[in-house]
């Protein structure tokens, strides 16, 4: 079976997958999502799993991105060390059954005793990059539970920064004394503003959570306000080491729609502008120009 023919693309990641079923004209014919992540399957569980997949998609080659390629996934892929482009990645896939069923590796950086990993966000960016939704010199934000601030160089990936930035906020909703303020939803107005400015300034975040509570508590603010006001001081800190990655350069934000919208409106603050393209297509992109690859 030929790759020509049509393929499944899988994005697995720790706590969910979402598989496509691309065509062999490269439209996309159908797709699923459920919630079996990496972390839901059990020992020796992988085969089976994927095997619901060619039930469900078709029994099509397989490319497969994300954290099924970690320590924890089905089969360790390495990572390919920056600067990284498609070319290198789709050298190092880590085929399980050759040239049908392959995992897509990660991409690392390291710089003295810096260091930094990624695994699946490497598709949506250089994806994007060979479809023309981003430049070869840009800076990509990546929001998601772990925050990813990419500076793409001559279309490849040279270095990147990880921030916790969706997992601390299901933190401190979850485990904080702040837990009773961060359930409603984060909307994109004049808490969430005064919170990104925060954020931007510098100051300890440690202690700027702490005020969350206080400023509710002494009537500053309301407590309906506090989840957007948090999330602002989350993507303010963010921001303010992007700027510091882009320079004067592009700034994209790519990823959920809601997500991209938050960070566009934080960077205007700053006043800078963020394109914003949605992560599915640009992953999309980046799974059938890997497919060229390995034919």
């Amino acid at each position: 079976m030929r790759w020509a023919d049509g393929f499944i693309a899988v994005d697995w990641g720790t706590t969910n997958r979402r598989g496509y079923r691309i065509a062999p004209d490269g439209s996309l014919a159908d797709e699923f999502a459920d919630d079996l992540g990496i972390l839901s399957v059990p020992k020796g569980g992988f085969p089976k799993a994927v095997a619901s997949l060619t039930q469900r998609l078709g029994d099509l080659p397989m490319l497969m991105a994300g954290m099924v390629g970690s320590n924890r996934g089905w089969r360790e892929a390495p990572y390919v060390p920056c600067p990284a482009g498609l070319p290198e990645i789709a050298q190092r896939i880590e085929w399980v059954e050759p040239g049908r069923i392959g995992i897509v590796p990660g991409v690392c950086w390291s710089d003295g005793e810096a260091a930094d990993v990624m695994r699946g966000e490497e598709v949506q960016i250089l994806g994007a990059y060979a479809a023309g939704l981003v430049g070869a010199d840009a800076t990509v934000c990546h929001p998601g539970t772990h925050n990813k601030l990419i500076r793409l160089e001559d279309g490849r990936i040279t270095r990147f920064r990880t921030v916790m930035t969706g997992e601390m906020f299901n933190l401190l909703s979850e485990h904080s004394i702040l837990s009773d303020l961060l359930s409603n939803p984060v909307h994109d107005g004049e808490a969430f503003e005064e919170g990104v400015r925060r954020g931007i300034e510098g100051e300890a975040l440690t202690a700027e959570f702490f005020s969350v509570r206080a400023r509710v508590l002494l009537g500053k603010a309301k407590a309906e306000d506090a989840a957007s006001y948090t999330s602002g001081l989350l993507i303010g800190a963010d921001i303010r080491t992007g700027l510091k990655l882009a320079g004067e350069g592009e700034i994209v934000a790519m990823g959920r729609p809601d997500l991209t919208a938050l960070y566009g409106s934080a960077l205007r603050l700053c006043g800078r502008t963020a394109r914003e393209v949605d992560g599915e297509q640009a992953f999309l992109a980046g799974a059938k120009h890997l497919a060229e690859l390995v034919q």
